[in-house]
């Protein structure tokens, strides 16, 4: 499955080329990914647990033969358009983590020695955050309905390609670490405050999995510039990251995270971040999105639960090997 997914999601960088898009590539792409997807036919439902059998067959036929499967999506590319590429990408790419969530749990890949006792998610959770106005205003609904004086956001957190920063997030949203949070706005990010000392927590090692690759690298950013992609990019509206620790960017901040709030306008070269592939990205908000942009500094969190995923999150007994940045 991870070849599927790196080669649709290599798609999405296609697709931000301003000008001639490459759609011979893309369709080569997605070529490649069906091929495997159909070699790989008894492989990918054998990895499904005996009582999801069924769910597994139906959402294999979605995305090989589905209306955003990946025949559609190649039908899509030789249109040309690139608006009905980018849904039917989505689409296959939902269908492709849908059918991961069955898969038995576990990682494609060995940690490394050294992490190993750190908090891990081995495939996707969700978390539900809800955000309270601090100054007595309100949020504002995105198609009509209430105003509220509190919304919910949802984030989608991924232990597939970010394990140990996913675990970690997901171990800290259970304690309660972020309920009371005070949420700040800077330039094109809502971040949450520094939580030293609030609450026990470790430094993370700078987690990016290298599109194309099958495990992260740890402590070590990509260079954009070469041409180096992360499976998880910063470059989208709403994707969620921790924040560097204040003694040294190798390492995650062990409590501060961000939503970044991407805009093309302040983008470099093929519509990238500025700071992409320098951030351990997590997840993506999947519900709420509307929301971000109304956050001012002085918002709270009042809650964040993990409502999927705990069944994926495994805390070691023991975290006194860990070693937290210096």
């Amino acid at each position: 499955m991870k070849i599927i997914q790196a080669s649709l999601e290599d798609i999405s960088y296609l697709l931000r080329i301003p000008q001639r898009k490459p759609y011979g590539t893309m369709e080569s792409n997605v070529k490649k990914a069906l091929k495997v997807a159909i070699d790989d036919k008894d492989k990918i439902l054998a990895s499904i647990p005996v009582d999801l059998k069924d769910k597994g067959s139906e959402l294999y036929t979605t995305l090989i033969d589905g209306k955003g499967g990946l025949q559609a999506l190649i039908t899509s590319i030789k249109k040309q358009d690139p608006d009905k590429v980018s849904l039917g990408l989505a689409a296959s790419l939902d269908t492709v983590a849908d059918l991961e969530l069955l898969q038995a749990s576990g990682l494609s890949f060995l940690l490394p020695q050294q992490y190993l006792n750190y908090p891990r998610l081995a495939g996707r959770g969700t978390v539900e955050i809800t955000i309270e106005k601090a100054d007595g205003s309100t949020f504002s609904a995105e198609a009509g309905g209430d105003q509220r004086k509190s919304a919910t956001v949802q984030i989608v957190i991924d232990g597939y390609s970010a394990p140990l920063t996913a675990g970690n997030f997901a171990k800290l949203v259970t304690s309660g670490a972020y309920d009371g949070a005070k949420l700040n706005t800077v330039n094109q990010a809502v971040i949450t405050e520094d939580g030293s000392g609030k609450v026990e927590s470790v430094s993370v090692p700078l987690e990016v999995m290298p599109s194309g690759q099958f495990e992260p690298l740890y402590r070590t950013p990509l260079s954009v510039q070469d041409g180096e992609l992360p499976v998880l990019p910063l470059s989208v509206y709403g994707a969620v990251a921790m924040a560097h620790s204040e003694n040294s960017e190798e390492y995650s901040s062990p409590y501060q995270f961000f939503f970044y709030l991407y805009d093309k306008r302040n983008s470099g070269l093929g519509g990238l971040s500025f700071d992409e592939g320098q951030f351990s990205v997590f997840g993506y908000t999947i519900a709420g999105k509307d929301i971000l942009g109304q956050i001012k500094t002085g918002d709270i969190i009042k809650s964040a639960k993990l409502i999927e995923g705990q069944d994926r999150l495994s805390l070691p007994v023991q975290n006194n090997n860990i070693n937290e940045s210096t």
